[in-house]
């Protein structure tokens, strides 16, 4: 389990970052002994499974969240399970997916956590997807001839590639975490992805602030270290505290 140390270590790191930097840091604290090329290299499904598992054992189970009706803007607010969520991981699959229609047959690996920050690095939506569809094929063969990976994206019919997309969410479905949430008020569903990367830094740069904010105060009490502090439980932080607001 990653210490109160190395997360504010994690949280210090990440202040200078954003989306796939805070993500990478956030997941070399859920997998302490995983090096950074195994952690590019999962399934982005992987990645955000780990992430809510992290989440649980940092904060519990319970996840409050918060969105807005699409249609009449009332505020709608719902608890999510952390504990479901981490075990929503992609199965191990032996050998690539493959989708075959009609002239097309296209094999294909899940996307990993390198590709999707490659593609996100690409301004252009169409040049992006082009990139992920091209470092995710395995091969591609239209009436029997072969077509090259970079060229894909431009020649496949929407129909396949609706199927390719739906055949990757089949097998990686915590990949995009996508709730409907039924307004109150007005009845009508709004669809609310869950980016559990930002979920989980606004909770830890909470926790992170509220940590210094205690060792400041035990430090002016007592003259102790931040690692003298740090390594107490947070039990005894907490009785040190009241007995320093009691005095």
């Amino acid at each position: 389990m990653t210490g109160p140390a190395e997360l504010l270590a994690t949280w210090e790191a990440g202040l200078a970052q954003h989306g796939p930097g805070r993500s990478l840091l956030l997941h070399r604290a859920a997998r302490p002994g995983a090096g950074t090329d195994e952690l590019l290299s999962m399934p982005v499904g992987a990645r955000e499974a780990d992430l809510f598992a992290l989440r649980r054992a940092l904060f519990g189970e319970r996840m409050q969240v918060r969105t807005e009706c699409a249609s009449c803007g009332e505020a709608m607010e719902f608890d999510l399970d952390a504990a479901q969520l981490a075990a929503t991981r992609p199965p191990a699959v032996a050998g690539p997916l493959r989708v075959a229609e009609g002239e097309w047959v296209v094999e294909f690996r899940l996307p990993t956590v390198a590709d999707v920050a490659a593609a996100g690095a690409v301004r252009d939506p169409g040049e992006a997807r082009r990139l992920l569809v091209a470092r995710c094929t395995v091969s591609a063969v239209r009436s029997g001839e072969t077509v090259p990976a970079d060229r894909l994206a431009g020649l496949l019919p929407e129909h396949i590639g609706r199927r390719l997309a739906e055949a990757a969410a089949d097998a990686d479905p915590a990949a995009d975490v996508t709730l409907n949430v039924r307004c109150p008020e007005c009845g009508a569903a709004t669809p609310a992805e869950l980016d559990i990367t930002s979920y989980l830094w606004t909770e830890l740069d909470g926790w992170a602030r509220d940590l210094m904010l205690d060792v400041h105060l035990l430090a002016s009490a007592y003259g102790w270290s931040e690692p003298e502090i740090l390594a107490l439980s947070p039990l005894r932080r907490r009785y040190y505290l009241e007995l320093c607001a009691d005095g």
